[in-house]
């Protein structure tokens, strides 16, 4: 980014001038919410260019899901080359810390050091930060945001204003319109959006004993048509940090309400031809990936027959409150650690697979406030503003460049899946799944910008 053309940025938004009266006498240039990666870069790229700047964590802790369990730059899934700015900074001083030679960067990392090097970039930068409060309000004048008020009662006035959050919460509280799910295929043109249902189904018994369907499956595919629009996001999980190592290994603790119902499906599988003819270990129902230090992530695994993707508990989160996300978060752990827990001990499992699970635990060096869990539950994807410029599938795949292009990209169009269906009382399919090939494409400056008519200085990134 050429320099002061983020200062540029700040001056075009805070307009009209005469809106800036009403604003507290000393307003910051450049009000950030949420310390996600991209909240410390505007943060710190703001402040280096002599911006007043002030970065809101909800949370106790910055970094979002780079700090609460992806520990990696997913450069097996991009184009190194596309990685510049703020970003190849980071992953450089990374790599110093790991002492890798020649100013190499480090794409695979620790939460820990992540967090620790984040927090180290905003105190050189004189970037200020306050933890533990969330937004309630937004005021506006007009089309200008004026200041936005916290859970603990603080205002903060400011000229420009970034929502760095994976929810979009300002944004929502700017009367900013947005949407999430999936469009329709008809509506962009796009012919990966909307339902899509996976190639093959699955053998399992789908139907619950009690009557209807097995927890975790939503409803018959008969009810629902390729290519449809639908409002539900893709299933949410937490990316565990664990490892086999003994002197480092914290047992997984127990869920606080575990039902052992949620698992009938996976209890039926185990019981198949289908799986007995299988040696199962861990990784066979779990995403495992090596990390640094004997540490390993934890994660869903598209193929698995179920896995830590909690299908339908993730539906309501977009749009919920603080409160009501504090709940699904809790939902979304007694589902991981029940599920955990019933592949160690439940006697339906084979013993070979409960002896594997049984060695692994979380690692006691991540997240020792928080019983070496995860901070932040891995949200894969919210609210989706419809701003001046909505990005398509033809922007990543065909239509590449941009003449306001702030950034480029390159990673593999990837969503999880969204829900299971029954198609049978013995056959269900999972739906929502896309995985294609990325390539190098620019980011406008519209897309992150709202519709004049509706906010002029906010950014949602």
């Amino acid at each position: 980014m050429p320099r002061n053309l983020f200062l540029s940025l700040v001056t075009l938004l805070a307009f009209p001038l005469s809106a800036l009266s009403a604003v507290d006498t000393k307003p910051y240039d450049v009000v950030v919410y949420s310390g996600t990666p991209c909240g410390i870069a505007a943060s710190i790229m703001a402040a280096r260019e002599g911006a007043s700047v002030i970065l809101i964590e909800p949370t106790k802790h910055v970094g979002g899901l780079s700090t609460s369990g992806i520990n990696t730059a997913e450069t097996e899934h991009m184009l190194k080359w596309t990685i510049g700015g703020f970003a190849d900074e980071f992953y450089k001083r990374l790599g110093k810390h790991y002492k890798l030679k020649n100013d190499r960067p480090a794409y695979e990392f620790e939460s820990g050091v992540a967090e620790k090097i984040y927090l180290d970039m905003l105190n050189e930068a004189e970037a200020p930060l306050k933890f533990g409060a969330h937004i309630t309000a937004v005021s506006k004048r007009g089309q200008s945001i004026q200041q936005i008020t916290l859970s603990d009662g603080t205002t903060i006035s400011g000229k420009v204003f970034i929502d760095a959050s994976y929810e979009g919460d300002l944004m929502a509280k700017a009367g900013v319109s947005y949407t999430f799910g999936r469009e329709s295929r008809k509506e962009f043109g796009e012919s990966l959006a909307g339902i899509r249902f996976d190639n093959e189904t699955r053998a399992a018994s789908t139907l619950n004993p009690k009557g209807g369907l097995l927890p975790g499956i939503r409803g018959w595919k008969k009810n629902f048509k390729e290519g449809d629009a639908h409002p539900c996001v893709m299933n949410y999980n937490f990316r565990l940090i664990a490892t086999r190592k003994p002197e480092h290994r914290v047992p997984f603790p127990k869920p606080k309400n575990y039902d052992r119902s949620r698992y009938q499906l996976l209890a039926n599988w185990l019981q198949s031809p289908e799986a007995k003819g299988k040696s199962l270990k861990l990784g066979s129902l779990v995403g495992l990936y090596g990390r640094r230090n004997g540490k390993f992530e934890m994660n869903n695994k598209q193929s698995a027959i179920i896995s830590l993707g909690h299908f339908g508990g993730q539906l309501n989160w977009p749009d919920a409150s603080y409160e009501d996300r504090q709940k699904i978060y809790a939902d979304h752990l007694d589902y991981t650690l029940g599920f955990l827990h019933f592949l160690a001990t439940d006697e339906v499992v084979p013993e070979n697979l409960r002896k594997d699970v049984s060695q692994v635990g979380l690692h006691k060096d991540e997240f020792a406030d928080n019983g070496h869990l995860p901070y932040q539950l891995y949200v894969r994807e919210g609210r989706r503003m419809r701003g001046q410029y909505v990005v398509r599938q033809q922007d990543i795949q065909t239509e590449r460049r941009k003449q306001d292009s702030i950034g480029m990209g390159s990673h593999f169009m990837d969503s999880h899946h969204v829900q299971r269906l029954a198609v049978s009382p013995t056959e269900f399919i999972n739906e929502g799944r896309i995985w294609r090939m990325g390539y190098a494409y620019q980011i406008p400056y519209r897309s992150i910008t709202p519709k004049p008519n509706e906010c002029t200085c906010l950014l949602y990134t």
